[in-house]
């Protein structure tokens, strides 16, 4: 497994698990103890996706020595406040049933982020968390709060694949030493993604499967990525990326599938932000 050193000196895996839309508790469990026994070691969740305490018990089960997990979660806009953050720190350490959160991030740029980023500080300073960062921001976002505060994030998770490459923000991210991570790296297959020319050729050349090409790409250009799956089968092949290399030249052939190449970030409309100050990710869904 190919790692990646945050700009605090946090080494973690380059390729992890997701757990986003996992809502069944039982099923949850289940694939992230068939993960972590597969070889996974970094996992993702998050206090809106409604599925911590089915993480911590897997992690739990796994018998795997806690300091050899990397574990990520997020705290959620409505929890986004000085105050907020502490209480959702707390609230998710207890639902993970774990002593400490290695990757502590907030989710979206809203509310008073500004106020929660402020207490995640006080926390890795008190060394509750091994590292705090960003989701979802944009380019103007990321550089505002790194401009404004004393710490800056370690990583911003935000949507990356062949058809949104995010370019512009991966710039911005590597200037101040903020390591980019990619949620949907399959853009969840819409577009036909799995069907691109470009990708099957690159694919039978290789001897691999398009995903993996994916994955192999972008762990190629630094990106964290942490792709889904509830097959065991999928799991263990999205981790058998490591040994082939794609060209200069090919990577550049995927560069020219970016269908958003002047995009600063995630798209910021109002009736999606009004949709997420919604949601109450401590509310049972």
């Amino acid at each position: 497994m190919e790692t990646r050193t945050l700009n605090n000196g946090l080494t973690i895996p380059i390729l992890g698990f997701g757990v986003y839309q996992i809502w069944d508790q039982e099923e949850c469990e289940k694939v992230v103890l068939e993960a972590l026994n597969a070889g996974y070691r970094l996992i993702d969740t998050a206090a809106v996706y409604y599925n911590e305490e089915a993480v911590g018990r897997a992690i739990k089960k796994s018998g795997i020595p806690r300091e050899e997990i990397t574990l990520t979660t997020k705290l959620w806009v409505t929890d986004a406040s000085y105050e907020g953050a502490y209480k959702a720190y707390e609230r998710s350490l207890q639902k993970l049933a774990v002593d400490y959160i290695d990757l502590f991030l907030i989710h979206q740029p809203y509310n008073d982020y500004y106020g929660a980023w402020r207490a995640m500080e006080e926390l890795y300073e008190d060394e509750k968390v091994k590292a705090i960062g960003v989701s979802n921001f944009s380019t103007g976002r990321l550089t505002d709060l790194i401009l404004n505060n004393r710490i800056k994030p370690v990583v911003n998770q935000i949507e990356q694949h062949p058809y949104r490459q995010q370019t512009l923000q991966r710039e911005t991210a590597a200037y101040f030493d903020v390591a980019t991570e990619a949620w949907s790296p399959f853009n969840q297959g819409k577009e036909q993604i799995f069907e691109e020319p470009v990708l099957q050729k690159l694919a039978q050349k290789y001897n691999k499967s398009v995903p993996q090409i994916i994955l192999r790409w972008q762990t190629q250009l630094g990106i964290i990525t942490i792709p889904k799956s509830v097959h065991v089968d999928r799991m263990k092949e999205n981790l058998n990326i490591f040994d082939f290399h794609l060209t200069k030249e090919e990577l550049a052939m995927i560069k020219q599938l970016d269908k958003a190449p002047e995009s600063t970030g995630p798209r910021e409309h109002r009736t999606l932000v009004e949709k997420l100050h919604q949601i109450n990710p401590n509310q049972p869904q």
